[in-house]
């Protein structure tokens, strides 16, 4: 699997979407990462964050698609404001918990994810979302 993932903060939808050919920029606060799917893991954080059940999430629409560029492969997406907060408010013990869920999750579908990147992916969009907050913006996701 070879994907780039780029969190990154914008004001809006409108405005994260004007990044969806060439990514978050250098004027946006972002977080890149690699080699996961991003919008499975959203699902999965959101659910061992909330306690909202997987099936629940997704039925939802979560997370919101803004854009996606046809054959190029690159698409925008959305961090819900439940999740965001979720991420932002989430003490640390809390957050270690939830990435070691997520890596067990992820082995019961055969992806090894260490629970020390685990741990660093989450903390790191945590700290993303808390930045986010702070500046009353939405976190969202680029992907290519």
């Amino acid at each position: 699997m070879s994907i780039i993932v780029k969190f990154f903060v914008a004001p809006d939808d409108t405005a994260a979407a004007l990044h969806l050919r060439t990514g978050p920029g250098q004027a946006c606060e972002s977080l890149s990462l690699g080699n996961f799917d991003p919008v499975g893991a959203v699902v999965e954080w959101q659910s061992l964050l909330t306690g909202r059940h997987l099936e629940d999430v997704v039925e939802a629409g979560e997370p919101r698609v803004l854009g996606g560029e046809e054959g190029e492969g690159c698409f925008v997406f959305a961090i819900s404001s439940d999740l965001a907060t979720a991420l932002a408010n989430a003490e640390r013990p809390t957050l270690r918990d939830a990435a070691d869920a997520w890596a067990r999750l992820r082995a019961e579908e055969g992806e090894i994810i260490d629970g020390e990147i685990a741990d660093a992916i989450m903390s790191d969009v945590a700290a993303l979302a808390g930045s986010a907050r702070r500046q009353g913006r939405g976190v969202y996701c680029w992907v290519a």
